[in-house]
């Protein structure tokens, strides 16, 4: 069986940038004054510490989903595929339904339901959902109207702009430290 909808071309579908953009910018905002606020004998440790974090964290935001004609497929790149070995496939005929499940924080994730009784989550986090959503009904013949993004967007957009505006406030401190316009108190390592 060949499925409709992708007229025999395969598709991928990333991480929206908005989100993806936002977790690094919190990471960044996070992690970066460490190193500065640490003590002597951790500073080294932290600096490299940092950038491997920064390289785990663009891993985990590098998930791609695939649908071809076969299929759907989720999982990583290669350059990380060795670290996160997560993932999983199903060809269109296994799936047999969408099953929603309620969140802690008041959401819902639909997980892919196959005929052997397994269940995979459903990415909601994808940028051109929308699209994605489409072939992956007409492709699997379930109905998915009545799924939608995990989170609305105003909250991503709201957590950019709180870790924007903290990379600012640690630049700006940086600055007037280094400036000598801002002073330490006694007894803070710097």
């Amino acid at each position: 069986m060949v499925a409709t909808g992708l007229s025999g071309v395969e598709q991928c579908f990333r991480i929206s940038p908005l989100i993806r953009g936002t977790l690094i910018s919190v990471y960044l905002a996070l992690v970066l004054p460490l190193p500065l606020l640490a003590p002597p004998g951790l500073r080294v440790v932290l600096l490299l510490a940092a950038p491997m974090g920064l390289g785990l964290v663009l891993a985990m935001l590098s998930e791609e989903v695939r649908l071809s004609p076969q299929g759907i497929q989720v999982g990583h790149p290669l350059w990380c595929r060795w670290l996160i070995r997560r993932g999983w496939q199903l060809s269109w005929p296994e799936i047999r339904a969408l099953v929603p499940m309620g969140t802690s924080q008041g959401g819902t994730v639909f997980y892919v339901s196959t005929k052997g009784q397994s269940h995979y989550l459903l990415p909601q986090r994808i940028a051109d959902f929308d699209r994605f959503l489409a072939v992956f009904q007409a492709c699997s013949g379930l109905n998915t109207q009545r799924i939608g993004r995990l989170t609305p967007p105003w909250t991503y957009q709201l957590l950019a702009v709180l870790a924007s505006l903290m990379l600012a406030g640690e630049m700006a401190l940086g600055l007037g430290l280094q400036q000598g316009w801002i002073t330490m108190p006694a007894g803070v390592p710097g």
